[in-house]
């Protein structure tokens, strides 16, 4: 049951090209989003698809991979866990960040 207490797996398409960044000791940083749509009808019994966004992070060789293959609108499976960090503006303002931190990346549809 170890292995389930930080799991993430979502499946969607990304909403923009990914951002890469070359880190100086060479390794390779790729940060994305992803959107999945949940359909269900409300007391109306009208239809009602709500769309979550999700920041993904990867690094080294899956960077790489989504450098060379993912393009906005590509749909992917995702697998990793939930990090948290925050950082503060040049106002001083502190911000928080949700992401997942990819581990697996599966390429679906064409």
């Amino acid at each position: 049951m170890n292995a389930l207490k930080n799991k993430v797996q979502l499946i969607g398409n990304l909403g923009q090209d990914p951002e890469i960044v070359n880190m100086d000791n060479g390794n390779k940083l790729a940060k994305f989003s992803i959107a999945t749509t949940e359909t269900y009808k409300n007391a109306q019994g009208e239809r009602v698809d709500d769309t979550q966004w999700h920041n993904v992070v990867a690094w080294g060789k899956t960077a790489e991979i989504v450098e060379n293959y993912l393009t906005k609108g590509k749909q992917v499976a995702v697998e990793g866990k939930l990090t948290h960090r925050s950082y503060e503006t040049k106002e001083g303002e502190k911000r928080y960040i949700t992401e997942v931190r990819c581990n697996e990346l599966l390429m679906l549809g064409k």
